[in-house]
């Protein structure tokens, strides 16, 4: 509990413990997704797991995956969608069935994809606070997105899932982080939180260890996100989390750009991004790659803290690469 989740309020408010009318567990075997628009990916596949937790046998998946191709400007979009708080599955299935068609529609997706997309998470999340069925108070999701269009990737990121990309280069294949996690103690995020009135600290907890860092409001110990940008999360916001979106951009390159690895923090927390390179580089394809990593996210979560968090994968492969395998 002490690395991910918000750590203020009853048992009810904890990730995932209210009551579910089904379950967004989607881990299944499977073939790599051949792709049909003209773009650097070549192929891809995408899992997401539903994580572990004792005390809470009705836990649900609160992550959420998007792999989506648009025809209309070569484009593949991929995005990791994690969920937190009591609420958090729904923020994220909100985001996830009203995201992309809302890019697709906006008048400046074929010439100005930024403006689109920040334009279309501002307007899907307003609508989500409007909405009287989803608490958002303390309830939100992180959004880390991969949008490929041609030969060039767009990487957009609220939070602290990631993207990252594997290169060759000196005969070996290194990680390129697309997008930068969002932590309350990186410099600029934490300036602005203070400025907000809202404070920064960590949780020292029984055994000496402490905790991430957390945001918490400037006059009470509340909410205690461990991330600086968010969707949703209303309390948060007001100490200083905000949805504003940051996007990178980097031209693919068919000679060293190999693939690339959409998730969310349930595999960053204990795989680094080189471990990660490797995993995939000694698997035949996505579908294997993306099935090793889970299995082994899941395996340190309970080797470290006893319990998994949820975790979503998504793996792509570009311009061909082990295509004949």
């Amino acid at each position: 509990m002490r690395r991910r989740l918000t750590v203020t309020g009853s048992s009810s408010n904890v990730d995932g413990s209210s009551k579910s009318l089904c379950s967004l567990d989607s881990k299944k075997k499977g073939k790599d997704t051949t792709v049909k628009v003209n773009c650097a990916v070549t192929g891809y596949h995408g899992v997401s797991k539903k994580g572990h937790a004792p005390y809470n046998p009705r836990k649900k998946n609160q992550d959420s995956m998007i792999t989506k191709e648009e025809s209309k400007t070569n484009s593949i979009i991929f995005c990791t969608l994690d969920g937190h708080g009591e609420h958090g599955d729904h923020v994220s299935t909100w985001f996830r069935d009203r995201l992309v068609k809302e890019m697709s529609n906006h008048p400046s997706w074929v010439n100005n994809m930024k403006v689109a997309v920040a334009d279309s998470i501002a307007k899907v999340e307003k609508e989500l606070l409007k909405n009287y069925r989803i608490d958002a108070e303390f309830s939100g999701t992180t959004l880390s997105m991969a949008i490929v269009r041609d030969n060039q990737v767009t990487g957009v990121n609220i939070g602290d899932s990631r993207v990252i990309l594997g290169r060759e280069k000196d005969g070996k294949i290194v990680p390129v982080e697309i997008t930068t996690d969002h932590k309350p103690d990186s410099p600029n995020e934490k300036e602005r939180i203070i400025a907000s009135g809202g404070r920064v600290f960590a949780v020292e907890y029984d055994d000496g260890i402490d905790g991430p860092p957390r945001v918490w409001l400037g006059h009470m110990d509340v909410p205690g996100l461990a991330m600086s940008r968010s969707l949703g999360d209303v309390v948060a916001h007001t100490a200083g989390v905000t949805s504003e979106p940051e996007f990178t951009e980097f031209d693919l390159d068919p000679e060293t750009d190999r693939f690339l690895v959409i998730a969310t923090d349930g595999l960053w927390e204990f795989i680094t991004n080189q471990e990660t390179v490797d995993y995939v580089v000694a698997q035949g394809g996505p579908s294997q790659a993306v099935d090793i990593l889970v299995t082994e996210a899941g395996t340190r979560w309970m080797a470290e803290e006893q319990v998994i968090d949820d975790t979503t994968v998504i793996v792509a492969n570009l311009f061909g690469w082990k295509s004949s395998r």
